[in-house]
């Protein structure tokens, strides 16, 4: 009976053990849709129509994908001949001193522009993004004033900017729809630059940058645009597909892990598509209905974040303080 004994007791310690692992996942499952951060939008790039939304116009901080409106007006200025690829960009201590996600280059240090485009679109530095701004306006903050103007003048009704990065700040905020409409923008103006944010990886160096938008070359026609990070935004996409000659654009903010936003994106453009194939055989029917709202639960390892940064998904404190990467 002593072994009896002895046995039963190592099962209830091991039972213990595992009830405290678990539960507390198991008790803050929630659904996504629930998720205070939460906002989306699917759109039709080609007649603009809203294929979905939730939360849409709703104040959000954008993280990183603050970054399309940085590459915007670089593609502006290079298509006005103000700037061009070869110049170079310097490296300002402000810009060095950006907090991570960066390169990391010395100030008084400078790179292409073309590389910085490609660093910023694949790494989503925010030293380089800073430092860009400044080269086309002078000033970060001044830089951050005609992102600001671009914005409203594309439609972006409920928009500021205040940096060039997408670090956090209070008044830096944006919405999913105005994301949306950047992200057309960026398409329809720049179709010829786009495919830098189409770029799986880069070499810079002895490095190679990946691409912390891992639906390209997973999810069939997804070819861009921005991912971000940061604490007080969660994980955020805007991400772009086309199938058959449609293309549609997805925007989702506040995801409180990248495996959750990344599904979430994928279920809102594979639904988007169903719905218009189903349309081509005169069905009625709805991106929400496809979807089975709000079904999808998420564990609550997701919330596990300690650290701001400006985007990248690719330095992320998890439960246990350990250092993961993505």
């Amino acid at each position: 009976m002593a072994k009896l004994g002895g046995w039963t007791t190592g099962l209830k310690a091991l039972l213990l053990l595992w009830l405290a692992i678990l539960a507390p996942a198991m008790a803050n499952a929630t659904s996504l849709y629930e998720q205070p951060k939460y906002a989306a939008i699917l759109m039709d790039a080609n007649t603009h129509e809203v294929l979905y939304a939730r939360r849409a116009d709703e104040l959000r901080y954008p993280a990183s994908i603050t970054k399309v409106m940085t590459l915007y007006l670089a593609f502006e200025a290079i298509e006005a001949g103000k700037l061009k690829l070869t110049d170079r960009v310097p490296i300002s201590r402000h810009a060095a001193a950006q907090a991570p996600s960066k390169l990391g280059l010395r100030a008084g240090s400078s790179l292409s522009v073309d590389e910085a485009i490609r660093v910023i679109a694949v790494k989503s530095a925010n030293d380089i993004a800073v430092a860009l701004g400044e080269k086309l306006a002078g000033t970060e903050t001044a830089f951050a004033a005609k992102m600001t103007a671009k914005a409203h003048q594309l439609g972006m009704k409920n928009t500021h900017f205040v940096n060039a990065s997408g670090l956090p700040a209070p008044k830096h905020l944006t919405t999913a729809r105005d994301i949306a409409i950047m992200s057309m923008a960026m398409i329809r103006n720049f179709p010829h630059y786009y495919s830098y944010f189409s770029q799986q990886s880069y070499s810079w160096g002895k490095q190679t940058l990946t691409n912390h938008n891992h639906l390209l070359g997973k999810l069939p026609g997804v070819d861009g645009i921005k991912t971000g990070f940061t604490n007080a935004a969660g994980f955020t996409l805007a991400a772009s597909a086309v199938r058959n000659g449609r293309r549609l654009v997805a925007v989702v903010l506040g995801g409180p892990s990248t495996a959750a936003r990344d599904a979430n994106v994928t279920a809102l453009i594979n639904a988007g598509f169903d719905v218009i194939n189903q349309r081509t055989r005169g069905q009625r029917t709805t991106v929400a209905a496809n979807l089975n709202e709000p079904a999808m639960e998420l564990p609550a390892r997701g919330y596990a974040l300690a650290i701001e940064q400006g985007s990248g998904d690719d330095r992320v404190v998890g439960s246990g303080g350990k250092l993961l990467q993505h």
